[in-house]
């Protein structure tokens, strides 16, 4: 008899060896109606009874089964049943390619448990066995295998999870391989981390990127062994092509150029600590930067999109950027949330609804009774710069203030008015959110010389704000330019509602791609993903070539 999953196909090992259990089980399947008579319905009975009392824990996959009086969809002895069971177990196979735990699918346990599905109770604990496995991969698979929120609280996402009910639906009324492949993330940047990650893992089974580099730095002219050192891990990193030079020449130096901008490093063609450290870091750390930025990559992965146009803060890189249809259209830099537990930027998205010009600062709670209410207990005047309202907005007098300085119930707000000196610059970009983050201008606008800019108390400092509006203003306006700088001069404190409100991503990616091809690399400044390859790690995410 051919093997009841593959009919004769020639496939991977481990559906081969389904071959001999997969026969018993179907012939016991058949075998039900040839019974025929009360044999039968005994054994219908006992199958709806299994399905039915195992999927009382999850009301969307007991809905399906009632609509469809408990009808077998994977277990049945029919063509479309064996196409399900088939495409299951091969995307299960396929799990590792996308960074996912296989043993958390168990394909060995399911299989043992086909070879004894001989009566109807085993074989309705089996269906429902194979709807759960089948739930958990697309699930897995479509938004990610962690709750980040729980892992690490400032990651403020929910995860995209799909209806099982409609899962399933899908399932029974669409080419099952076609099902499977939609449950892959469809942005273009999964596929290239995906590619990426399969490079590297193949060449750290060829050795990786080979010896470090025994020097504290290198600089053009220079020789001597480091020098080959570092030309044989260039070449290996595809940044050079092989050679025989033992100079720092002209060559190595355009490739450590290549190297510093895609590791978001100062572009100066030398090999001072920070380069050197970063390439001596092992391809092994690279790869669990990629699997980690995978599996954010599938947090993200909503049902509605990212938005044909919408903004982008990769807050490691220290960039925000406008993407219209995929592609890059303006990129400025940014200053995030300090290093200090309370003051780190959030991972979440939202929606731009509009942007304020001459914007007041409302001064945050914490930094009012941290800083400023001491101050003012001591010295009513204290702060000048600042004014304090009451909950209409009408400024109150000093000594009201002062009154209240020392109460646990402080009933005003502190605000900076509009100008040259306001801490919010010129502009800020509202999404209104709960944690009271936006993007907005600067005075200090020193520190986008810095090269890792962590800075702020929580929001995004933007180095170019006035071209962000501008860009921003052109759909609604023919000139945004001229409107902003008009609306800028008056002093006046003025809201711009946007048109068409627009999506916003603030993401953390220490490994992303770019357009040439090589991938790029950040330090982990929050230290979040190092976290969350450990939980990756605790699910059953592993490495497949070198070290764990």
């Amino acid at each position: 008899m051919k093997d009841f999953l593959m009919n004769g196909v020639d496939a991977r090992s481990m559906l081969r060896t389904l071959a001999t259990a997969g026969t018993v089980w179907l012939v016991a399947t058949a075998g039900m109606a040839a019974e025929g008579g009360d044999s039968l319905n005994l054994k219908i009975t006992a199958f709806k009874q299994a399905v039915a009392e195992n999927i009382a824990d999850d009301e969307s996959i007991a809905a399906f089964y009632r609509a469809r009086d408990f009808a077998p969809i994977w277990t049945g002895a029919g063509e479309e049943d064996r196409a399900r069971r088939l495409a299951l177990l091969e995307a299960v196979e396929m799990a590792d390619v996308h960074g996912l735990p296989e043993g958390r699918y168990n394909a060995d346990r399911l299989l043992a448990q086909m070879a004894g599905a001989t009566d109807g109770r085993s074989r309705g604990l089996l269906e429902i066995e194979l709807t759960k496995t089948f739930i958990k991969f697309a699930n897995d698979l479509q938004s990610g295998i962690l709750e980040p929120g729980k892992i690490i609280p400032d990651i403020k996402r929910e995860l995209p999870r799909r209806d099982p009910q409609q899962l399933l639906t899908r399932l029974t009324e669409e080419d099952p391989k076609a099902v499977f492949l939609s449950f892959v993330p469809s942005s273009p940047e999964y596929s290239r981390l995906m590619r990426a990650k399969l490079r590297l893992e193949h060449k750290i089974g060829q050795g990786g990127w080979g010896p470090t580099v025994s020097a504290g730095s290198l600089r053009p002219g220079d020789s001597g062994n480091a020098v080959v050192a570092l030309r044989n891990r260039l070449v290996a990193m595809e940044y050079m092509k092989p050679s025989l030079s033992m100079t720092f020449d002209d060559a190595m130096q355009a490739a450590v150029r290549e190297f510093q901008e895609d590791n978001g490093l100062p572009v100066d063609g030398v090999v001072g600590g920070g380069t050197m450290r970063a390439i001596n870091t092992a391809p092994e750390e690279r790869l669990k930067s990629i699997m980690v930025a995978m599996e954010r990559e599938r947090w993200l992965n909503l049902p509605e999109g990212r938005g044909k146009r919408h903004v982008l803060v990769n807050l490691v890189d220290f960039h925000a950027e406008i993407i219209d249809d995929d592609k890059v259209t303006f990129k400025t830099r940014s200053v995030i949330g300090a290093q200090d537990a309370d003051r780190r930027t959030p991972e979440f998205s939202d929606v731009m609804e509009r942007m304020v010009i001459n914007p007041y600062w409302f001064v945050p709670q914490s930094i009012i009774r941290g800083e400023y209410l001491p101050a003012i207990r001591s010295n009513p005047y204290a702060a000048g710069h600042l004014e304090i309202v009451d909950y209409r907005g009408r400024v109150v007098s000093r000594e009201t203030v002062a009154a209240y300085a020392s109460s646990r119930n402080f009933p005003f707000s502190m605000r900076q008015p509009p100008g040259p000196s306001n801490a919010l610059g010129t502009v800020k970009f509202l999404f209104p959110n709960k944690y009271n983050i936006y993007l907005h201008d600067t005075p200090s606008q020193h520190l986008f010389k810095r090269e890792v800019r962590a800075f702020s108390h929580g929001c995004i400092r933007l180095d170019d704000p006035h071209e962000f509006a501008y860009e921003l203003l052109a759909p609604q306006m023919d000139d945004p330019e001229g409107y902003f700088q008009r609306t800028l001069q008056s002093g006046k404190n003025t809201k711009v509602p946007l048109e068409t409100p627009i999506p916003v991503h603030l993401i953390y990616r220490t490994a992303f791609t770019s357009a040439k091809g090589h991938m790029n690399y950040r330090d982990d400044v929050y230290g979040r993903d190092q976290i969350l390859w450990r939980a990756l790690n605790n699910e059953g995410v592993a490495l497949r070539a070198g070290r764990s």
